[in-house]
Order: C-alpha cells, then structure tokens, then sequence
C-alpha cells in the first residue's frame, strides 16, 4: 500500500459517544471590536454553569469618532456570519455601546438577523434600557470615555427615550487601546464623582472597553444606589433573553432581577 493510505490498516477505530456540547444550558453569541480587552474577559469570568458563548471580531478603528462607529454598520454582517448559525445560538450581541448609539439598536438588530433570523438580540444601548425600565431608573449619571460629541449623542439618546440625565463626565479618551488600560480605581472615582449629584436614580458605566465588574457591587453598597455598566447590563440582558435567571451577588442590584414584564 503506498500514498497517504500507507499503513491505514494499523489505526484502529475508536468508539465514542456525543452529548451536548458546551453550553447545554445556553449559547451566546458576542461581537466585539478588535480592539476589545474587557468585555469579552468579564463575561468570560462569570463562568455560569452549562453557559456558554462564542466571540467574533468586527474590524473597528482604534480611534472612537462618529464616523469610525458608524462605518461598522456594513461590516456586521460579515462579523455576524462568522458565529456559524448551525451551533443554534440562544442569543447574540453586539458589545459596542457607542456604536450602537450611532448606529441605531434597530439597524443593529436587522444586520445581525441576515445571519441569525430569529434569534434573540442585544447590544448595551438596549440592554441599557431594560435595566433602567426593571429597576425603575429615571435619571442617571452617565460616565463614559469618549470625546464631547460622542457623549453628547449618548445623553440625548437616553433623554429623547425618557430618562433624564442629571450629570455628565468623561475621561475624554478617543483611544479605544488606552480606554482599555483606565484602572477600575479611576471608573470608581468617577462613579463616586458624578454619583454624588442627588438628583440621579443611578451611575451608568457607557462603554464596554471599562472594566467595572470588580467594583459594581461596593459602589452600589456605598452610594446606596444601582450602578448600571455597559458590560453588566449587557451580560444581564444576553442571560436573559437566553432564559438564563441566574443571580449574580458580585454584580449588583440588576442581577437580582429577572426582565420586566
């Protein structure tokens, strides 16, 4: 016998059975910038049983502009159609809070429906305001990283939707790579900071390259009020619309709660 069948004969056949894979309980599927060196972690680190979920990578420039988000639009598709549809995904998001803002959720949602009809969607935009509608927010702190025109975008998205925003800060950072390196001290500071205006319901955390998992429950312990983060509400809402009701004490207030009715 000669060619690649050579000596075939001395392989024996094995036997093996199959069960369901990873993620028996529920499959997520997430779309992060290429950029991405937090969200994709922390929802790795939550490490719930039976969940799982698989990442795509959506070509993005590092520098965080109105055009540069909006010019991901046509490339969701193609990030969309690398989560291969026959692992029936039991939801799918698109972990760029910003660019769903300028984009729009609704066009979001239909991008990534040419690959995935019918599966349940969210990115941190939406996810955002299911939190704040379950935990009955009306206005908000809002801190983010990005530049004045970005963050002004974000704050009249929420106020053109009915929740006021009472105070305003930024780290004034349009590098998505340094976004990524801001300590958790520093996004507590400025939960702290922007927190301490009486007239907010609660502290949101815009931006899914800020790290806040560590933090989010001893904020909410010390400013007696729900903190919100891009990342936690939009784990929250993926689990959710997944069917997954899972508590997460080290997550805070929202974790407690199921979506509203």
């Amino acid at each position: 016998m000669t060619g690649q069948n050579a000596g075939a004969d001395r392989v024996q056949r094995l036997n093996f059975t199959t069960d369901d894979g990873v993620g028996p309980r529920a499959l997520l599927g997430l779309i992060v910038l290429e950029s991405d060196q937090t969200v994709e972690a922390e929802v790795r680190s939550l490490r719930l049983e039976g969940v799982a979920h698989h990442v795509s990578r959506i070509p993005m420039d590092a520098t965080v502009t109105e055009e540069t988000l909006q010019a991901m639009e046509a490339r969701l598709p193609v990030a969309a159609g690398l989560l291969p549809s026959r692992f029936g995904f039991d939801a799918i998001g698109y972990a760029c809070t910003s660019g769903a803002t300028l984009i729009g959720a609704n066009r979001v949602a239909a991008a990534i429906a040419t690959e995935h009809p019918n599966v349940p969607c969210t990115d941190p935009i939406t996810a955002a305001v299911a939190a704040f509608a379950t935990l009955g927010i009306q206005s908000i702190g809002l801190v983010t990283p990005y530049n004045a025109e970005v963050t002004l975008r974000m704050a009249a998205h929420y106020e053109d939707g009915g929740v006021e925003v009472a105070a305003i800060g930024s780290f004034l950072e349009e590098d998505d790579n340094v976004v990524g390196r801001i300590t958790e001290a520093s996004v507590a500071h400025a939960v702290r900071r922007i927190g301490a205006e009486p007239e907010c319901d609660a502290v949101f955390v815009s931006c899914t390259s800020l790290r806040t998992f560590g933090v989010i429950a001893s904020l909410e312990a010390e400013l007696g009020r729900p903190v919100v983060s891009s990342n936690q509400a939009f784990t929250w809402h993926l689990l959710r619309l997944a069917n997954i009701e899972d508590r997460v004490p080290s997550l805070g207030t929202l974790f407690e709660h199921d979506l509203a009715e």
